[in-house]
């Protein structure tokens, strides 16, 4: 494998995807309609009766809908990193991933090429939430000094999500499987994270199951790494978590795609 050839095959598998979601004009509003409905309905209900208090990263007290708008950008990532594994498994029904991994290229190069344009869907439709955010007058503090960070953070835990979308692709056999895979994935990692409330809110209500769970969630993490890049504030091991669950999942789907798992699966 060359270097113009690996790029060429990750620029095809790429705009495939683009392409792809480019014509599925109902999906681009499935994305938007959800963390939109969240944050000018649900937020707006308990703007004034959850306020946060003064801690990390907030300089001083924020209203409900601030402080949720970090964890709807986190609901879009998630939300389009397992549509990413079930894109995976319908085209392993239709035979399109076997064409795919018999490409005289390493299988690991393919799903990292796949992984990459999932994310890339991943960060544009946050873009968007963004826009529609601010219009509904709750603008995030994306541009500065801490842009690049906010980036890095956007992406990491775009990248994170797509992987764990793909090592779920592995286990999900057929698409009958895959929303009652996905109830047991998507709704744990968003509810049993800081995309909604603080972790010191947990803790002081007595819910110290949920604390824990929460803490140890890696999507917790990810929420915690873009709100505190927001606010240009140190968000202490978030990142190494994002980093290390990335690289893990992606590890684990790349043995699960072996020729003797592919074979099992099909």
């Amino acid at each position: 494998m060359t270097a113009s050839h690996a790029l060429q095959a990750t620029r095809a598998i790429v705009l495939r995807e683009l392409l792809k979601f480019a014509r599925q004009h109902g999906r681009w509003i499935a994305a938007l309609v959800r963390p939109v409905l969240w944050l000018a309905v649900f937020a707006a209900g308990f703007r004034n009766v959850f306020g946060v208090a003064i801690v990390e990263p907030y300089d001083s007290y924020v209203p409900y809908d601030v402080y949720i708008a970090p964890g709807l950008v986190g609901m879009v990532l998630l939300f389009n990193g397992m549509q990413g594994s079930l894109a995976m498994v319908y085209d392993r029904e239709m035979g399109l991933m076997r064409l795919l991994l018999t490409a005289p290229l390493p299988r690991g190069w393919i799903l990292a090429a796949k992984l990459v344009a999932t994310a890339l869907l991943s960060l544009l439709q946050a873009a968007a939430f963004v826009a529609i955010a601010a219009l509904l007058g709750a603008p995030l503090p994306l541009w500065g000094s801490q842009t690049p960070h906010v980036l890095l953070a956007a992406a990491s835990a775009a990248l994170m999500l797509a992987a764990l979308g793909l090592l779920l692709s592995v286990h999900v056999k057929q698409l009958e499987n895959f929303a009652g895979t996905m109830n047991f994935v998507i709704f744990p990692m968003y509810f049993l994270s800081t995309a909604l409330y603080p972790l010191w809110k947990l803790q002081e209500s007595g819910a110290e199951w949920v604390y824990v769970v929460a803490r140890l969630n890696p999507f917790t993490h990810a929420v915690e790494w873009l709100r505190f890049a927001m606010y240009g504030k140190d968000p202490g091991i978030a990142p190494w978590v994002v980093l290390g669950t990335l690289i893990a999942c992606f590890a684990i789907a790349c043995r699960g795609y072996l020729p003797r798992s592919t074979t099992r699966a099909r």
